[in-house]
């Protein structure tokens, strides 16, 4: 039989069933609500009510009756006390949130960046033909996968940023179309993290690094919204390794559940159709600068993937990104031929390593994580001439450079020349429009466009 039993001072106890009392007094079938979970916490720590009551800045009347069944409301700060004096464990502490705060857990700071287990990896990785990434918590990239690495290098490299790529660098702002729209969102999204987590050192430092561009420090002092994530945000952006395509790229976060303040991210994409005014899900074109995470959104079905991904999807995805214990071991993947690239290497940054691999012919990108272990991916040659072509080339550099030209073209000699003639001939038409245009803007005096090292108005 059940019944309500009351306490002394007239509140009504959990509902308790009689009929399952047993010869010592104990009850069994006790309703599980928060206050008898709250109980079972208290009495497995070997804590009495007035310490707990303490902890959360109530009295010990007060914190009797929620033990009894009351419902309480308790805030972050008080949650974090009462998990401290009651040493909960991560689920634990997880239940007590979300009753109180309604909120998930948000994973304690770790020294470094955290380690990215072997499930987590395989998932980002067969996320294949998508670029797909993880990011903790201040944007820092964790772990990708090959697509990523193709298309987006930058990722890559040592302290890869998302945030600090995409607000700092030329080649972030030439990337998103309409820059200072989604140079707004990023700052909503700093914002948001200055909410959660603002002591966060890593974090100022990222804030402190970006507001040194005057563009995004104005909209820094000009934008007081607040935005999480860009989670099914469809945007436009141009890619230098697709030959700086124009592509539609839908964005889609989430979070999982062994690293919940980490981001996962894939991005599906499609050939922009030159629609002005609607997106590739149909919804208005950059609906996004103006929402919240929390704004509702349609979403349908992706349409059909770039003939780039297509190439992508017929790859081994065991090529995908792999762990070396040592810079010697992540070389030795590019095989008995492999040839080291030192000068390149420099490039990309003090704590990465490029290995060219003849016979499969594709590079070794290593980068050096903060664990200590080399995180590797094998990319296209093209990939890192399309990452570092830009910078002033040394001879030694050229040297290099030329090998991974060679590399990238067709094995058989005869193939080799017939793309070589391609490719002058469609720089040479595109030197061509280029010098027409620097005529039209130098003017009249036009004699010749500079060659790398000159002044332009000389002739």
């Amino acid at each position: 039989m059940a019944v309500k039993q009351p306490d002394p001072d007239g509140n009504s106890r959990a509902e308790v069933d009689i009929s399952a009392e047993t010869s010592t007094g104990r009850v069994a079938g006790q309703f599980m609500g928060f206050g008898a979970m709250l109980k079972r916490w208290r009495k497995s720590a070997g804590v009495t009510q007035p310490p707990a009551a303490r902890a959360l800045g109530i009295s010990v009347r007060t914190y009797r009756h929620i033990e009894s069944g009351a419902t309480p409301r308790f805030s972050q700060k008080q949650c974090d006390a009462l998990a401290a004096l009651l040493k909960l464990d991560s689920d634990e502490r997880h239940a007590l949130l979300l009753y109180n705060v309604g909120t998930y857990l948000r994973a304690a700071p770790t020294e470094g960046q955290p380690e990215v287990g072997p499930a987590l990896r395989l998932l980002i990785d067969r996320q294949m033909p998508s670029p797909t990434y993880l990011s903790d918590r201040n944007w820092n990239i964790l772990a990708y996968n090959q697509a990523m690495a193709e298309i987006w290098p930058w990722a890559t490299e040592p302290r890869a940023n998302l945030i600090r790529w995409a607000l700092t660098t030329a080649e972030g702002r030439a990337t998103y179309h309409d820059w200072h729209k989604h140079a707004t969102v990023f700052v909503r999204m700093l914002r948001f993290a200055q909410t959660t987590h603002g002591e966060d050192v890593d974090l100022q430092e990222l804030i402190e690094d970006v507001k040194k561009n005057p563009d995004v420090r104005h909209i820094w002092e000009s934008d007081a919204d607040l935005v999480e994530h860009r989670d099914g945000h469809v945007f436009l952006a141009t890619v230098p390794t697709l030959d700086w395509r124009t592509i539609e790229i839908v964005s889609h976060v989430a979070y999982p559940a062994i690293m919940p303040d980490c981001r996962f991210v894939v991005m599906t994409w499609v050939e922009a159709e030159g629609d002005t005014q609607r997106d590739a899900l149909g919804g208005p074109r950059d609906a996004w600068a103006d929402e919240t995470h929390n704004g509702e959104r349609r979403r349908d079905l992706a349409q059909e993937r770039l003939a780039e991904g297509d190439r992508l999807r017929d790859q081994d995805v065991r090529t995908a990104r792999l762990a070396a214990s040592s810079a010697h071991q992540a070389a030795a993947l590019a095989g008995d031929d492999g040839i080291p690239l030192p000068a390149l290497s420099r490039l990309v940054g003090p704590d990465a390593q490029l290995t060219l691999s003849p016979s499969r012919r594709n590079v070794v990108w290593a980068v050096k994580e903060l664990s200590g272990r080399w995180g590797v991916t094998r990319v296209s040659p093209a990939t890192v001439i399309a990452r570092i072509q830009r910078q002033p080339l040394t001879d030694e550099h050229l040297t290099e450079m030329k090998q991974l030209v060679r590399y990238g073209l067709p094995a058989e000699p005869e193939a080799a020349l017939s793309r070589i003639e391609q490719l002058l001939s469609e720089h040479d038409a595109e030197q061509h429009v280029l010098r027409e245009i620097y005529k039209e803007l130098y003017g009249p005096d036009y004699a010749r466009p500079a060659s790398r090292g000159d002044d332009p108005r000389e002739v």
